[in-house]
């Protein structure tokens, strides 16, 4: 597991997602996916009609391949300084699109000369750098001197499902690169059926997770178009049957959200989602860029015997305030992991158009 870890005004904070760095299925295997336009629409009604969206609570694998390669690390050659640069997108060789670390490798083996030109995109600005690939003297083959990685799986929580569209959002923050901790590029993928299998409670000083299952059965269940900071957004292929509210709730809009008692939806064993209660303990008036929006602390003591409090894996976990979806679980304090932060519903649906 990567877990990264942020600190703000000396307070430790965790993602509560689960992040692993794995070869994933073949990209052909749900390639189709990603034909979708993202962000992903939502059905707005008619006017003067509240939303109606349904709140998720299911745990879910998440797998995608990056756009282009990510540059991950950078081995020392001696005599050679490579131009590239951790977090760098290697998007082409010599003119030629990669899609994958294999064609990376086999596109610079193939270059004629030693030095070769990549089109690389860093920050969000696409740019043309030259850097030399030498032969390697064991076996021949040309190497940029990086480590690289195409693709990446994680466990998360869905938070809504629109009722018409089937158009989801999940997790209420970004899928970062454990390594770089830059915003990962989605050139396809999907949301798949996922079991926990266990949890590591949570601590003071270390966060708690969920160990979910999902890549062996590979059951997907919904496309994954788009990573945003305020979470991830596709469509399901179905409603999931397991839902606590099937028939929806209506959204609640920021200025909805108030201090005090409401309740989140989490899968942490085999009995899938489950309502438990929380105290809402702040929140901000308007979006914030950090994207903590909400201050929560569990309350419910089933909760808190199972997990010690917030997880990584319960990202996304849905938050009910009198009777509306208001917001998302997205990050656990480190330091007490009974308490974390929330997102507004809101703010991910402006996220997904």
């Amino acid at each position: 597991m990567n877990q990264r870890i942020w600190r703000s005004a000396g307070i430790a904070l965790a993602i509560a997602a689960v992040w692993l760095n794995v070869a994933l299925l073949p990209a052909q295997d749900y390639a189709a996916f990603a034909r979708e336009e993202a962000p992903m629409a939502l059905e707005t009604g008619a006017a003067g009609q509240e939303r109606i969206l349904i709140p998720g609570g299911q745990v879910v694998g998440v797998a995608l391949h990056t756009q282009g390669v990510l540059v991950v690390a950078k081995t020392t050659r001696e005599g050679i300084k490579s131009p590239l640069r951790v977090g760098d997108v290697i998007l082409s060789v010599q003119g030629q699109a990669i899609d994958g670390v294999k064609a990376l490798s086999d596109a610079v083996n193939a270059a004629e000369a030693e030095m070769i030109e990549l089109n690389v995109l860093r920050r969000g600005r696409e740019m043309t750098v030259q850097t030399a690939a030498p032969a390697d003297s064991a076996d021949g083959r040309r190497r940029l001197g990086v480590w690289a990685r195409d693709s990446t799986a994680g466990v998360g929580t869905l938070s809504y499902i629109d009722p018409v569209t089937l158009a989801y959002g999940a997790l209420g923050h970004a899928i970062v690169d454990g390594d770089t901790g830059g915003m990962v590029s989605v050139r396809d993928g999907a949301i798949m059926r996922a079991d926990v299998v266990g949890v590591t409670r949570g601590e003071s000083g270390a966060a708690g997770e969920l160990k979910g299952s999902f890549l062996k059965a590979g059951e997907q269940i919904g496309s994954l178009v788009y990573n945003g900071a305020s979470g991830i957004y596709g469509r399901m292929d179905a409603l999931p049957q397991n839902l606590l509210y099937p028939q929806g709730l209506p959204m609640g809009k920021a200025a909805d959200v108030r201090e005090g008692p409401a309740a989140i939806i989490s899968t942490v064993d085999g009995n899938g989602p489950v309502e438990y209660t929380v105290e809402i303990l702040s929140c901000e008036e308007a979006a914030t860029a950090s994207r903590r929006d909400m201050t929560l602390q569990v309350t419910d003591r089933r909760l808190l015997a199972k997990t010690g409090g917030i997880v990584q894996g319960m990202s996304g976990s849905p938050i009910i305030q009198n009777g509306k979806l208001v917001g998302a679980v997205t990050h656990v304090l480190v330091n007490d992991p009974t308490r974390g932060y929330g997102i507004f519903i809101e703010n991910m649906l402006d996220a997904a158009g």
